[in-house]
């Protein structure tokens, strides 16, 4: 399956880890935007970075720069009123993604899961993270351990395929024709990555998972994969029990005990057996929360907003990006490395051995996943 974005030369990228990272340079970039502001983002919740967040929409917004945002109805679904009265008394332009109705359905489950940030078509962010208090590691209101997660900054021409993919769903949810890519200036070359876009909408359009299989396939040294849930398909499954049989180092990183969705977490674990037995490292973070989704394929880097399991690849609109950059590769080969080691490797013989009822347990939860995969 071909993907509908080109690869782009002369880009420049940035990675930003975890919350006090990312955050403060997204905010930077919306208190210095001169035209325009498009932010696109699944799970929203209001609280004190919701509040800065706010407060640096309204200001751009007063200073004349169009903003637009686009927020997914049920991932927003904590954030609050008065909250959306005030984006919208500063003439921010506010739109939500999908309605929840009981009339829906199936529907219902069809969410708009990308996170992007895009300013003044120059420069944009992209990854996993959320606007919620769960990521900022400096927060009085948050003394425990703040969720792991990743966003990047880039710039170049990549910048305009962003920008195309926030306007096409704008315009659908708003259901008009607006000129948001009006008059674009010409993207200058600002660096030595190259990207391409790749995006999941549904069945139909998985181009995020086709491409995953084939990098998989493709890869001579190395298979490393993050992911923050994991509920792989049965192809991306025979995929990595291949590339292990012929020698490659292929690694999972997955969420440990510190994780939102324990079902998930436990049913994940009825497909450890066959990729421990093919060769397949498996890593369970510790520290905390394990929300980032990236993946190194030999020096190709993959990252964004889909975490690769059934769910999200059946019902979600999600972005990535694949990135050719040694540099970057490297960055993200120590990120890695650092993730390894704080976590706890399954070892195939002890895995064989775990209780009866730890396994009655991951059985069960494994045959509700399939049940509420086969709702239409």
């Amino acid at each position: 399956m071909r993907s509908k974005f080109a690869w782009r030369d002369g880009n420049s990228i940035d990675l930003y880890v975890d919350g006090d990272r990312f955050f403060p340079e997204m905010l930077d970039a919306i208190h210095g935007a001169r035209r325009s502001v498009f932010l696109e983002m699944y799970l929203v919740a209001s609280g004190a970075v919701l509040d800065r967040f706010i407060a640096a929409l309204m200001d751009a917004a007063t200073r004349g720069v169009r903003v637009c945002v686009l927020f997914d109805h049920y991932g927003a679904r904590w954030f609050r009123s008065e909250d959306v009265k005030r984006l919208k008394s500063a003439a921010v332009e506010l739109v939500f993604y999908n309605p929840v109705s009981f009339y829906k359905w199936s529907r219902n489950f069809a969410r708009d899961h990308r996170k992007l940030l895009i300013v003044d078509h120059q420069y944009a962010f992209i990854g996993g993270t959320g606007l919620t208090d769960e990521y900022w590691i400096d927060l009085p209101s948050r003394p425990d351990t703040p969720w792991h997660e990743l966003m990047c900054r880039v710039e170049g021409p990549i910048v305009a395929d962003l920008a195309d993919l926030f306007a096409r769903l704008w315009n659908r949810t708003r259901r008009t024709e607006s000129s948001l890519l009006r008059h674009l200036p010409p993207r200058e070359h600002s660096g030595s990555a190259r990207i391409r876009l790749l995006t999941s909408e549904g069945p139909a359009r998985q181009h995020i998972k086709f491409s995953v299989l084939r990098s998989t396939r493709e890869a001579h040294q190395r298979v490393w994969i993050c992911t923050a849930y994991f509920l792989p398909s049965f192809s991306l499954r025979l995929a990595l029990r291949r590339a292990a049989r012929k020698g490659l180092d292929v690694r999972l990183l997955v969420a440990g005990p510190l994780t939102d969705h324990r079902w998930i977490y436990y049913a994940s674990k009825r497909y450890y057996r066959r990729l421990l037995n093919a060769g397949v490292r498996i890593y369970e973070y510790q520290p905390r929360m394990l929300h980032s989704k990236v993946a190194l394929f030999d020096d190709l880097v993959s990252l964004g907003s889909c975490n690769l399991d059934h769910w999200n690849l059946r019902w979600n609109l999600e972005a990535n990006i694949e990135v050719h950059e040694p540099a970057f590769a490297r960055e993200v080969e120590e990120l890695l490395s650092i993730d390894f080691a704080d976590s706890c490797e399954i070892d195939a013989q002890q895995w064989a051995r775990r209780p009866w009822y730890r396994k009655l347990r991951e059985a069960a939860w494994a045959l509700v996943c399939q049940w509420i995969l086969r709702i239409r």
